[in-house]
């Protein structure tokens, strides 16, 4: 009985240290990238080339066009590549959804111009519905010293929910993403974005470095001011050149829009996601290129007494804000235009200050939104939360 179980036990270690071994073989493994043309996914038309290029096998990506990695599926681990650049914002997209439509960009930006101290040097985002969220990922963007010209060597860890971006300092990370926003947990990785030549890609599956999996800390996790719970209509064609009429009070006040939200208007319930961003894009879709869409979204205030009170609100594209049935304030936020918003066109808490009349008890906030470029959303905060509720 003894030597049964010695025998079991010897067993049962060697299976526990077999596994072990197993284990870590598969978190040391390491994929070497061939760059030549049978491992990689192309239009043969598009100008992409297999080069040799300073000693070693290389791909000259021309702007634009993509470039996908065959066979081959990323969920954790590292992604290391060198890429020098001719000009653009060459990116990578891993968790590539299969239809080639929602996963997890990053990428660099260079136009003759790569200060280190430069904010908008380097940028994490999603993709949802083949919509690069990038004037909705204010936060996740950063500085980087870029070599120009020569090799910048890449490394990304992606570890569940969190990426660490390092960016020719390997000692340091440039980006920390605490929560990948995506949405896909495995899929392939594609380049695009930039004139760029890209060599010695390695993929260590598994390789985390310590990264924690869960989600980061976000600042606003913790702040109740944050309007969050929200309704949301069905996205419509709105041309440009058209516009929300405010009521008349020639008119009696009414509101003459046929736009304007009626009893026949279907609403869903909508959550803002961890940033309290309203994400509409993932909602409702991307806008087609040059067209407009318009949506619109309401939530509740309750107050304990008629009072005004400011309401920080960032937006993309364009809004029209109405409480009660008032109209209160309208702008737009086009990127690139004499008035875009701080900062840069980009939707952020920080885009404006609008001053909303409240009545004593329950006020409805109602706000049209209108895209045409990117990705589309509204984030809201209250100044304070005296006084004021946001129902259940």
């Amino acid at each position: 009985m003894t030597l049964i179980l010695k025998k079991t036990s010897i067993s049962l270690l060697s299976l526990f240290l077999f596994t072990l071994g197993t284990v870590a073989q598969q978190k040391a493994k390491v994929i070497n990238v061939p760059m030549e043309p049978a491992y990689w996914q192309y239009d043969p038309a598009a100008g992409i080339k297999f080069i040799m290029h300073k000693g070693v096998k290389a791909v000259y990506v021309k702007a634009g066009e993509p470039l996908l990695l065959k066979d081959q599926q990323f969920s954790d681990g590292t992604i290391e590549y060198d890429v020098e650049f001719g000009f653009g914002f060459p990116g990578i997209t891993f968790h590539l959804s299969a239809d080639g439509k929602t996963g997890d960009n990053f990428y660099l930006r260079y136009f003759k111009d790569a200060a280190p101290a430069k904010r908008t040097t380097l940028q994490y985002t999603a993709m949802v519905d083949s919509t690069n969220l990038w004037d909705l990922a204010d936060e996740y963007q950063a500085g980087a010293r870029l070599n120009i010209p020569g090799w910048n060597h890449i490394k990304l860890v992606v570890s569940g929910k969190q990426m660490k971006a390092y960016v020719n300092d390997m000692t340091r990370h440039a980006l920390l993403v605490p929560s990948l926003e995506g949405g896909v947990k495995n899929g392939g990785i594609a380049f695009s974005g930039g004139e760029i030549t890209i060599a010695n890609m390695v993929i260590k599956p598994g390789a985390v470095e310590n990264l924690d999996p869960s989600q980061g800390y976000i600042p606003v996790y913790n702040d109740t001011r944050y309007l969050r719970k929200w309704q949301c209509s069905p996205a419509i064609e709105f041309p440009f050149g058209k516009e929300i009429a405010a009521p008349l009070p020639y008119l009696g006040g009414k509101l003459i829009c046929p736009e304007y939200p009626d009893s026949s208007t279907k609403w869903t319930p909508l959550v803002t996601e961890d940033r309290a961003l309203l994400n509409l894009t993932r909602a409702l879709g991307g806008t087609p290129f040059k067209t407009r869409r318009l949506a619109w979204v309401k939530t509740t205030i309750e107050s304990d007494s008629a009072q005004e009170r400011n309401l920080h609100l960032g937006f993309s594209d364009e809004i029209w804000l109405f409480v009660n049935g008032q109209a209160v304030y309208a702008d737009k936020n086009h990127f690139g235009s004499p008035g875009q918003k701080f900062p840069s066109g980009r939707c952020t808490i920080e885009n404006t200050v609008v001053r909303l009349p409240l009545q004593k008890g329950r006020n409805e906030v109602l706000i049209a939104v209108a895209n045409y470029f990117y990705g589309w959303g509204i984030i809201a905060r209250l100044d304070e939360m005296e006084g004021v509720r946001f129902p259940e």
